[in-house]
């Protein structure tokens, strides 16, 4: 079976090793294979002139270590393009409703657009955190069925500091309130990495160890403690999302 059209994947990690991998837990956990995906590194030039929504069936977006929360002088010329492409991206994923699901990164670009103030107020340290379904997050598609409480891996600098306006607060967390959230039926952010598992994480540890992210002598403590649960349930999201919006032709 095949598909009419792909699911465009949105990368904006510069280093190889971390793009390859986070790109293969994407088809890993989204149960995809390579055609079934189109693949975009945008930390370079930002996003495709001629990108055209009508091409695909869903977008994904993953991590990077831009921070929005970066003062603009300090910012990057790549970054600063990067974060103006998906503005206008954004206005139109959120004024059609096309699939979108935005994890870390992702999930910032959105909140911005959405007019949320972005901050180091709620960043968390590198690990597997237990995370709170909402009363709506327990009807959403992506997460119905679900235990009330589920394990879920991340690390950031900065978080949403409240709830889009407009939008739907599915999933919270104790030291970040705003986990998941919906705008509209089909456009989702998450703040943590619901394609990451252990491995992929040791290999950010390592990649990342001087990025600000963690001390870089609390490493190995933070290699062995990824290890310690398994993330299903977040990784159930990804292939929820997968299977609503990508419709096989047989």
């Amino acid at each position: 079976m095949k598909a009419t059209k792909p699911i465009l994947i949105l990368q904006l990690r510069p280093e190889d090793v971390v793009s390859d991998s986070e790109y293969a837990c994407f088809l890993k956990y989204g149960g995809l294979g390579v055609a079934d995906t189109c693949r975009e590194r945008i930390e370079n030039h930002g996003l495709p002139d001629d990108l055209d929504l009508d091409d695909y069936s869903a977008i994904i977006v993953g991590g990077s270590p831009f921070d929005i929360s970066t003062e603009e002088e300090k910012k990057s010329f790549v970054q600063k393009k990067i974060e103006s492409d998906f503005n206008r991206l954004l206005q139109r994923v959120v004024s059609l409703d096309f699939p979108f699901l935005g994890a870390c990164s992702g999930n910032g670009l959105l909140g911005n657009y959405l007019g949320t103030r972005i901050s180091t107020q709620y960043g968390e340290g590198v690990g597997c955190v237990t995370l709170d379904l909402t009363e709506e997050g327990k009807q959403d598609e992506l997460l119905k069925d679900f235990p009330p409480q589920i394990d879920v891996l991340l690390g950031h600098k900065e978080a949403v500091d409240t709830t889009p306006a407009g939008a739907t607060l599915l999933m919270t967390g104790r030291d970040c309130p705003v986990q998941m959230f919906r705008i509209g039926a089909n456009v989702y952010a998450t703040q943590f990495h619901p394609e990451g598992d252990a491995q992929e994480f040791i290999l950010r540890i390592d990649t990342y160890r001087n990025h600000g992210y963690f001390e870089p002598h609390e490493a190995d403590e933070l290699k062995k403690k990824v290890l310690q649960k398994s993330t299903p349930y977040a990784q159930a999201i990804l292939r929820r999302f997968v299977e609503k919006y990508y419709k096989r032709e047989r």
